[in-house]
């Protein structure tokens, strides 16, 4: 009995003797105990100062890794790590593994050291990403959209074609940092990989069916430009184009800007006159507003739902007071509708002759007798005042530019609808205020006679255009013979 004793008391001395070497070891050892690791790199034996250097330079070793996004229509962008930013999110790691297998008490620590021995204990490297980064890249991989287009109609000597539609592929670019951030902070195996974007499939609209519908001209206008030159009957011809062979659903909107626009010279658009704070100017596109004036009186005779028109700031010549609808990009001006109907429109647009015409075709729903008309009703007209003049002492006497005379108006549409003959109702459409702007000429002041001067001064102080340009045309001929300049005849 007293050898047990003995032999029991040996071993628990023993024991004892080893646990308190661990925990003494623990506490002063300063490097990482052996079989610790930080994902798949190994830091037994290290400081903690080496353990953060070999695990930095496996991060840095991560940023070369091919990190491959699945878009759609093969259109894959290859990056990288390091493209993406990929950073070490928890270092925090190195001091935990510095400190595993010195907490606890005596048996706690014991038993942490004892299972290193037999499995290795392995802390997860945790990875973070720069979502900016990741968001910059996506809405680059946006230009790789392909919009649906849809069913169509094409009209070729007065038969329509169906033109097949095609299927859209839109990157939403929100879900698919989702995508990436997860994967590659809770998926990734730090090795090359690919990851499938977020893709909306968006199905063109229509049938040949549905299409079959369009068989009649729902409303028709023209107007003519016989007067214009030939850089803004260009631009009418161009717009015209431009617009013709729209197909539009019901409840679909057609914002006329949006399709003949932008108003460049790639875009088949020269210069030529057009509304500008009240002149007349040069600008690309000049001319455009006769297009959505036309297409403007289609669609009331049509009778398709208007959403956004607005009058000239000026009175044009080519329709009515009040039937006009202008486009202007600086001032932000459209002219929209939406299709009302049941079926398919087709927008028919063609010039001939210095003539514009559309016609809308659809599915005729409106009873047999019934019918539109519109009237133009002048409220006020506004009498331009007397010239005005301005003096321009850059330019010498003879120079004289003018500016036309614009009446203003105030007026309003109405809308009359008949059945059988008879009318059974009158609605005002719009209303329209044209603004009144007097001729105005710039008047050149520059010379060396003084008489000169004072003589053409004199005649600008009158407000008559005319009265100036003969008295400019007066002292011209004076000086040119004074000069010995004057033309000699033979009898």
């Amino acid at each position: 009995m007293k050898k047990y004793r003995k032999g029991f008391y040996g071993i628990l001395l023993l024991t004892l003797t080893m646990l308190f070497g661990m925990t003494a070891q623990a506490k002063t050892d300063d490097t990482i105990k052996t079989g610790i690791y930080a994902g798949d790199v190994e830091l037994s034996g290290m400081t903690a100062q080496e353990a953060t250097a070999v695990i930095e330079e496996h991060i840095e070793s991560l940023k070369d890794v091919e990190i491959t996004l699945l878009a759609a229509n093969d259109h894959d962008v290859t990056t990288t790590a390091g493209d993406l930013g990929v950073t070490w999110k928890n270092p925090e790691l190195v001091q935990e593994a510095l400190e595993l297998g010195t907490h606890g008490n005596v048996i706690e620590r014991y038993k942490t050291l004892m299972d290193l021995q037999h499995e290795n204990y392995v802390y997860p490297i945790e990875l973070d990403f720069d979502l900016q980064a990741i968001n910059d890249l996506l809405t680059r991989c946006t230009k790789y959209d392909q919009e649906a287009i849809n069913v169509s109609l094409k009209r070729d000597g007065g038969k329509f074609t169906v033109v097949e539609g095609q299927t859209g592929y839109v990157l939403d670019v929100e879900k698919s940092i989702d995508a990436v951030y997860d994967y590659l902070t809770e998926e990734w195996n730090h090795e090359a990989c690919s990851i499938p974007l977020e893709i909306v499939v968006d199905e063109p609209k229509g049938s040949a069916e549905e299409l079959a519908q369009v068989t009649d001209v729902l409303g028709s206008f023209t107007t003519s430009y016989k007067t214009s030159g030939s850089s803004r009957s260009a631009n009418v011809a161009n717009g015209c184009s431009l617009i013709n062979g729209t197909t539009l659903y019901p409840g679909e909107e057609f914002s006329t800007y949006k399709t003949v626009s932008p108003f460049s010279v790639a875009n088949g658009y020269y210069m030529a006159g057009s509304y500008v704070s009240g002149k007349v100017v040069d600008s690309l596109g000049g001319g455009i507003c006769q297009v959505s004036t036309t297409l403007y009186n289609a669609v009331l005779r049509a009778e398709l739902e208007v959403t956004e028109r607005y009058n000239h700031s000026m009175i044009v010549g080519y329709v009515d007071p009040s039937a006009d609808a202008a486009i202007a990009e600086s001032s932000g001006k459209d002219f929209k509708f939406v299709n009302n109907t049941d079926a398919p429109i087709y927008i028919e647009g063609y010039t001939h002759d210095k003539q514009i015409t559309f016609n809308i075709y659809g599915k005729e729903s409106r009873a047999a007798g019934h019918s539109v008309r519109y009237e133009s009703e002048v409220l006020e007209t506004i009498t331009p005042p007397a010239d005005q003049i301005y003096a321009d002492a850059g330019q010498p006497i003879g120079y004289i530019v003018t500016e036309s005379a614009h009446i203003g108006y105030k007026a309003r549409l109405w809308k009359i609808t008949m059945e059988n003959g008879v009318e059974v109702s009158r609605e005002q459409v719009n209303s329209s205020t044209y603004k009144m702007v007097p001729r105005s000429a710039t008047v050149g002041t520059a010379t060396s006679d003084p008489q000169a001067y004072e003589e053409i001064m004199a005649a600008i102080s009158t407000a008559n255009i005319d009265h100036v340009k003969n008295v400019a045309a007066a002292l011209n001929a004076r000086a040119a013979a004074a000069a010995g300049q004057t033309e000699i005849v033979d009898d």
